[in-house]
């Protein structure tokens, strides 16, 4: 250790013996700080000075106008109004021919040509053909290779302000619509329309459940006929034709109908017919009832099953015509008109009349029947006393269908113009409601084919009646609410709001919300670590470059106290019967017998290289912070980063060096250019070629780097103290070679120079 002193001692006298090898040593020092602050202060802030970039803008947009509006939109003349107040970039307003040539020629960065069917291919949001709306952009590459980047970001630029553009302008359009429509929804005209409009509406509810109603008792109409009808076939025994021949025409009625309408008019005549029939079918009866007595006292038994049977089915057809008055009573009750329900109340008067004519010839068959059986004398009197009960019946039952043929049956036909009429006043006021129209149609066109079916289909056509009645109901109390209070509430608050802020918003929905985590002040700072490391290894090379890497053999005569160093040293020994050469002059180790080891010479002469490396990575630092304004939030961090990089930085250089003499400092060279460019200062590893991610780790640059933004910003965790770790491990393989390996490299190295020296030109 003490001559290891002795030998960095003299280094440092001898360096400091003049003027001229202070100003040296001096200028070894600064070189290093001066190539970091340069390239630090010329990138402190190279994006704010892009507007000094020129890009061309040419406006070749020919407008659009809209048939429907004619209002003309030039998209282009909006963006180039834009631009004017942008200054991120030196904007050129000129045409096409010059934009594309100033690109060519070199006069402009970049050039941006809208084309003429620019705004025409953006108003096709409005149509079933969408065309993308596309600029022509034009980028100079070869005149700097982050130059095209910029542009880009300016092309992008473009592009969102055309999309904030229009989207802004669509929407202060929409905004100028909701307004209008809020002043006329607060207009008389508009109060006015409203209550017309809710007026045709309730009236139509009105009418539909009018209908609904008379479609109802129309049902029961049908129904107590097809009662009459089933009662007279069982007068008839199911034998007669009058009863089938009503029935069929009833079938054919509904069957023909294309409509409810159609099919209640074919059915209102029907009906009369069925009572016409019903009334003539007591011709038959009377007949029978002669064929009957005829046979008294051959047949007593039979005739008087069969008068009692027709009493059971008389007192069944006087059932039927009390259903039928009942319903004829409820249409009464439903008719809307006096007129109608007056016709409607004599045809009940006239049912009940019927009902009891035929309860009375009930009571006749009954009494009939019981005096056949008990073998009544006067057979005669008893049949022609019945005669007279069946005339009386026929001819009330004749009576009912007889007005029901003159005055009822053109009432029931005026009904069924009139639910026509009510379902087709309803689609004309709301043809858009669901289920007025299409309800009643649907239910009509699957019409049964008989009178039960009939009835069936009337019974849900007023059920869609009544359904569609509501619905419109509904509709007119929402309509009147949405206009008189929801409406204009709305409206009120969409255009209280500052239109431009509105539109601003829907142009730019989303702003992000930039969260800097370890942040860095400027991109001076994001690079001074980069150039600071890359300094000090620039500051080791010129060290190897200045200064003399072995001892002089008067430096180690000195050292032992000596004139100069025996001769006998440089003489060829014997040892052992092996001949060994004599060491060379200035050779290391030559001093070896006298106590200087090689291992003394290496240490002794590298103090001098670590203190001029330590003074240069200070110097560094404390410049990049005290003189630049380099960012440091752990100022003893950042210059521990610079002091460690410096010992191992120049401990490899110099090792390097004295191993391999001018070899070892083109191998020093060769590894600051590779460390340069991807190093991690400035593009990440990860976006390097896979070869380059695998050899960056196991080089010493991206573990200073990542150090010095660490003490610079903050470290997570133990991250500072493990790059620091992984950057003092390069020490190891350096003191590896200059301290073991050194000798069988040393004379490798002798040989070769030799060689080289031989040719006479290296």
């Amino acid at each position: 250790m003490r001559i290891i002193w002795r030998i960095f001692v003299q280094d440092v006298l001898h360096a400091t013996r003049n003027v001229i090898a202070i100003i040296v040593a001096m200028g070894l020092v600064i070189v290093p700080a001066l190539y970091a602050w340069f390239n630090i202060a010329a990138s402190w802030d190279p994006y704010s000075n892009t507007k000094a970039l020129k890009v061309a803008v040419a406006n070749d947009d020919d407008g659009y106008k809209s048939d429907l509006i004619p209002v003309k939109v030039n998209v282009g003349e909006t963006v180039v109004s834009a631009l004017r107040a942008n200054h991120d970039l030196d904007w050129q307003f000129v045409d096409h021919d010059r934009a594309v040539d100033g690109v060519t020629s070199g006069d402009y960065y970049a050039a941006i040509v809208i084309p003429n069917g620019f705004s025409s291919d953006m108003m096709t949001l409005f149509s079933s053909k969408v065309e993308h709306a596309k600029l022509e952009y034009y980028v100079n590459e070869k005149i700097n290779p982050i130059a095209p980047e910029i542009m880009d970001q300016g092309a992008g630029t473009v592009a969102t302000t055309i999309d904030q553009t229009f989207a802004k302008t669509i929407g202060q359009v929409g905004l100028d619509l909701a307004s209008q429509v809020l002043k006329y929804a607060q207009s008389p005209e508009m109060q006015d329309y409203v209550k017309s409009a809710t007026g045709n509406i309730t009236g139509a509810r009105d009418q539909l459940n009018t209908a609904a109603a008379q479609l109802d008792a129309y049902a029961g109409l049908l129904g107590s006929v097809n009662g009459i009808l089933d009662s007279t076939n069982q007068l008839l025994g199911k034998s007669g034709s009058a009863a089938d021949g009503a029935r069929t025409a009833l079938d054919q009625a509904v069957s023909g109908a294309n409509s409810v309408s159609s099919a209640l008019s074919g059915a209102s005549g029907t009906i009369g017919t069925a009572l016409s029939q019903s009334a003539a079918a007591y011709d038959e009866v009377s007949k029978q009832v002669d064929e009957a007595f005829a046979n008294i006292g051959t047949q007593t038994d039979q005739i008087s099953k069969v008068l009692a049977t027709r009493q059971a089915d008389v007192e069944t057809m006087a059932a039927a015509f009390g259903a039928f008055a009942d319903a004829t009573a409820n249409m009464a009750a439903s008719a809307s008109s006096q007129a109608v329900k007056d016709v409607l109340n004599a045809q009940v008067q006239r049912a009940r009349d019927a009902q009891a004519a035929l309860n009375g010839l009930a009571d006749a068959f009954g009494r009939a029947s019981v005096g056949v059986a008990g073998g009544m004398a006067d057979v005669n009197q008893n049949r022609d006393q019945l005669k007279q009960e069946i005339a009386g019946a026929r001819a009330a039952v004749d009576a009912v269908g007889s007005d029901y043929q003159s005055n009822l049956k053109p009432q029931l036909d005026s009904l069924a113009a009139s639910l026509s009429d009510a379902t087709g006043q309803t689609g004309t006021v709301l043809s858009a409601l669901d289920g007025v129209v299409a309800n009643v149609s649907g239910l009509s066109d699957d019409l049964g084919g008989g009178v039960a079916g009939l009835t069936d289909v009337m019974g849900k056509a007023s059920a869609a009646l009544k359904d569609s009645a509501a619905k419109l109901d509904d509709l007119a109390g929402k309509f009147s609410s949405a206009v008189t209070s929801g409406l204009g509430d709305g409206l009120s608050s969409l255009s209280g709001a500052d239109p431009d802020t509105i539109a601003a918003l829907l142009s730019a929905p989303v702003s992000v919300n930039r969260v800097a985590v370890f942040p860095i002040a400027n991109y001076g700072s994001q690079m001074a670590p980069f150039y600071t490391i890359l300094s000090i290894w620039v500051g080791a090379i010129v060290l190897a470059a200045m200064l003399k890497v072995t001892v002089s053999d008067r430096q180690k005569a000195r050292i032992l106290g000596l004139s100069a160093l025996p001769d006998s040293l440089f003489e060829p020994r014997t040892v052992a019967g092996i001949k060994i050469p004599a060491p060379g002059r200035e050779a290391p180790g030559n001093a070896a017998p006298l106590g200087i080891l090689p291992h003394h010479e290496y240490l002794g002469r590298y103090g001098i290289f670590m203190l001029l490396a330590l003074l240069q990575s200070t110097l560094v630092c404390l410049g990049d912070i005290y003189f630049l304004g380099v960012q440091a939030d752990h100022v003893l961090q950042f210059l521990a980063v610079g002091w460690l990089a410096s010992i191992v930085f120049s401990n490899i250089v110099y090792t390097l060096t004295v191993s391999f003499g001018d070899i070892g400092k083109a191998i020093a060279v060769v590894l600051l250019v590779m460390q340069v460019a991807g190093a991690g200062g400035t593009f990440p590893i990860q976006t390097l070629p896979g070869f380059f991610q695998a050899v960056y780790p196991w080089l010493p640059f991206p573990h200073g780097i990542d150090a010095m933004h660490s003490a610079m910003a903050g470290a997570y965790g133990n991250e500072y103290w493990i790059s620091m770790l992984e950057l003092a491990m390069f020490l190891l393989p350096s003191l590896l070679l200059g301290l073991v390996l050194r000798a069988p490299v040393m004379r490798l190295n002798t040989w070769v120079i030799r060689n080289l020296e031989s040719t006479k030109v290296m």
